[in-house]
C-alpha cells in the first residue's frame, strides 16, 4: 500500500513503475522500501548505477529487531543517497555517520468513505495488524481480562494469522475470552470502516518503524493508546498520554480503564491525536516527496490535480 500510494503521489510528474525486486530495470532512481528486504535489489541497482539516486526507506523491521541481518542492513543505508524514515524518532536510531542522510516522510491517509454503526452498550477497541511476535498481537486480550467486571471494553482484532499458532491461539483466546474477538483478515476499506467504529485504537507492537494504522485512526478521528517504541512516539509525540511500556498489560489494562471511564482523559487523547492529524494529511506527504525530488535534482511535484 505504500509503494502505491508513493507511486501515485511521484506519477504526477514522473513516470513510476512498482517492482517486486529489481532486476536491472534501465530506470533513473531506485527507491526501495526495505533496507533489509531489499538488500538484493538496492546492491544489484548501486553496482549497475553508481551515481544514480537510491533512495531507501527503513521500516520497524530494519532496525528494531533481529529479523534482518545488521550488517546487511547498514549496507543497504550506506550505500543510499538518502534514507527515508518514516517518523523523525527513527532518525536519532540509525548510526551518527548516517543521520545526516535521512529525510522524514509521514504516512497520509484519507478519512474512511465509510463507518460502521457503532456496537451499542459497549466500549469497543481495535487491534489492526497481522498476528506476529512483533506485534505482541494478544497483549490487548490479556489487558482486557484485567478490567473489573462492570467494564463493557471488547477488543475486536483485525488480522490475518500468519502462522497455525497464531491461528490456534487467537480461536483459543475468542472462544475463552468474552472480551475478546478475532475477525481476521479483511479488505483494507472494510477494516478501516471498522476501525472507525470503535473508540479506541491499541497498538500493542514490540517494535515499530511508523505505522500506518496511527495515521489511519487519528484520521478518522480514533484516538489510540500504543506502545512507548520509537515507531509510535514518533507518529504521536513524545509527550502523548496515552503511551504505555512494551508488554505491560497491566499498564496497558489501567489506559484501558481511564479511557472508558474518565471522560477528561478520553477528551485529552482526542485533543492530542488532533493536534497531530496535519502530520497525516496527503499534502503534507506529497509536499515532503516535492522537496526530496528538488533535493535530488527531479523537480517538484505538480500540484493537485
Amino acid at each position: 500500500m505504500t509503494a502505491e500510494r508513493w507511486a501515485d503521489i511521484l506519477k504526477r510528474e514522473h513516470s513510476v513503475v512498482v517492482l517486486e525486486r529489481y532486476a536491472d530495470e534501465e530506470v533513473d532512481a531506485l527507491i526501495a522500501l526495505h533496507a533489509g528486504g531489499e538488500a538484493d535489489s538496492i546492491q544489484r541497482f548501486r553496482a549497475r548505477f553508481p551515481n544514480r539516486p537510491l533512495l531507501v526507506a527503513v521500516t520497524g523491521t530494519d532496525i528494531y529487531g533481529d529479523e534482518f541481518d545488521h550488517d546487511l542492513v547498514t549496507h543497504s543505508l550506506s550505500v543510499a543517497d538518502r534514507i527515508i524514515v518514516l517518523q523523525p524518532r527513527t532518525a536519532g536510531d540509525l548510526p551518527k555517520e548516517l543521520r545526516s542522510k535521512a529525510r522524514v516522510i509521514y504516512q497520509s491517509a484519507e478519512p474512511p468513505a465509510r463507518r460502521h454503526a457503532p456496537r451499542p452498550g459497549v466500549f469497543e477497541v481495535a487491534v489492526v495488524g497481522h498476528l506476529r511476535p512483533v506485534k505482541d498481537p494478544f497483549l490487548a486480550a490479556a489487558a482486557a481480562r484485567l478490567l473489573d467486571a462492570a467494564s463493557t471494553i471488547r477488543i475486536a482484532h483485525l488480522g490475518e494469522a500468519l502462522s497455525p499458532e497464531m491461528a490456534r491461539q487467537a480461536r483459543q483466546e475468542a472462544e475463552t475470552n468474552p472480551r475478546y474477538e478475532w475477525l481476521g483478515d479483511m479488505p483494507h476499506e472494510e477494516a478501516l470502516a471498522l476501525m472507525a467504529r470503535c473508540r479506541l485504537l491499541a497498538v500493542t507492537s514490540v517494535a515499530e518503524g511508523g505505522p500506518a494504522v496511527i495515521a489511519e485512526a487519528v484520521v478518522a478521528g480514533v484516538p489510540v493508546v500504543a506502545t512507548e517504541v520509537s515507531g509510535c512516539v514518533g507518529m504521536l509525540g513524545g509527550d502523548y498520554p496515552g503511551l504505555f511500556a512494551v508488554g505491560d498489560a497491566p499498564a496497558l489494562a489501567d489506559l484501558l480503564r481511564r479511557a472508558e471511564y474518565d471522560a477528561d482523559f478520553y477528551r485529552s487523547l482526542q485533543a492530542a491525536c488532533d493536534r497531530r492529524r496535519p502530520l497525516f494529511h496527503p499534502e503534507a506527504e506529497r509536499a515532503a516527496w516535492g522537496t526530496l525530488l528538488v533535493e535530488l535534482g527531479f523537480g517538484r511535484i505538480g500540484a493537485e490535480a
